[in-house]
């Protein structure tokens, strides 16, 4: 059986909120993901293993460093 935390790695994104600042929409538009406000500070990114990989590749094209 899996380990759930790698299940959970390849299922979403947590970013600080300002990584995202004007990229959402087309996050929403061009993606089948959900993107939950956690707090003031960080946001979660949603999606199936597909989804999560292509907006790795959006996020770095766009000078988003991911953790």
């Amino acid at each position: 059986m899996p380990d759930p935390s790698s299940l959970r790695d390849s299922t979403q994104i947590i970013l600080p909120q300002q990584a995202l600042c004007g990229l959402e929409t087309q996050l929403d538009d061009e993606f089948t993901v959900t993107i939950f406000d956690e707090n003031e500070e960080y946001c979660r990114i949603i999606g199936s293993p597909i989804e999560i990989k292509q907006v790795n590749d959006f996020l770095a094209r766009h000078g988003v460093s991911l953790p």
